[in-house]
């Protein structure tokens, strides 16, 4: 009982005094609330919105220690690459069933954050991004046959499903970044069917492919031999009849000078040439 007595109470004293007294501490209280609000920090990869009370700031706070109003409620929302894997299963252009996997790249458009903070909600891609997505895959694969996922229009197809789904989220301030065909399922029956399909597609297009080789190469050699004969037909019409004897004469009188000739008989009565017999064994 003496050591309680020796101990000072704040609120020892008069009724008033401790009325005074416990006015002060909760104004302490309030007044380091208010003063320790203000602070917020945004973090990287993230932009602030400010709703004060309700009514939602169109500025946002870009990452970093940041000072608001008092009582200013700050929601920081991601603007980084998020994705979205979708397992559908859609029907194809002639009616059968696929399961798809899907995968959707897209973020947060950093200046629309407050417009889809008032009219969605953080949890946005719950609520837009998704459905969009579903909406696009299904639109855009109704329109094709099965095989052509096994194509090269696989990639066609995955650049439709981002474009519509680009349109189709285009006010809503979401960013999409790319759409990525994943896995593609088939019964197997269908699939195997699909493939041999292709398969055979494949060897026409490549005989065909031979086919036109071959005749360009039959055109060729039409042309150098067309080429040749028409080179026969000048020279055939510029060599006449003294032009042969001419050069008979200029090869007798060569092998007449030259040392293994030894016998020249001149006046083949056939020809009109000279006849050169050599007397070599």
């Amino acid at each position: 009982m003496e050591l309680k007595e020796k101990v000072p109470s704040l609120f020892s004293g008069s009724r008033e005094k401790n009325v005074t007294r416990l006015v002060i501490v909760l104004g302490l209280v309030v007044l380091g609330a208010v003063f320790a609000n203000p602070i917020t920090v945004v973090p990287a990869g993230h932009v602030g919105v400010k709703d004060f009370f309700g009514i939602v700031s169109p500025t946002v706070l870009p990452p970093g220690v940041r000072l608001v109003l008092p009582f200013t409620r700050v929601v920081k929302m991601s603007v980084r690459t998020q994705e979205i894997k979708e397992v559908a299963e859609v029907p194809s252009k002639e009616g059968l069933i696929m399961n798809l996997e899907v995968s959707l790249l897209f973020r947060l458009d950093a200046t629309r954050a407050p417009d889809v903070y008032k009219t969605i909600g953080p949890n946005y891609p719950e609520i837009v991004v998704e459905p969009q997505f579903r909406s696009a895959i299904r639109e855009i694969t109704a329109s094709y046959e099965a095989k052509a996922l096994y194509s090269a229009e696989r990639e066609r197809i995955a650049q439709e499903i981002f474009q519509l789904f680009r349109k189709l989220t285009a006010d809503r301030g979401v960013v999409g970044e790319q759409v990525l065909l994943r896995k593609i399922g088939l019964p197997p029956v269908v699939a195997n069917a699909i493939q041999e399909k292709l398969r055979r597609e494949q060897e026409a297009e490549q005989m065909k492919f031979v086919l036109q080789k071959e005749q360009q190469e039959a055109e060729r050699k039409r042309i150098e031999a067309q080429g040749i004969a028409d080179f026969q037909r000048i020279v055939s019409q510029g060599i006449s009849q003294q032009l042969l004897e001419w050069k008979g004469i200029e090869a007798t009188e060569k092998l007449a000078a030259s040392p293994n000739a030894k016998i020249v008989i001149i006046g083949n009565p056939k020809t009109g040439l000279p006849v050169v017999l050599s007397t070599e064994k």
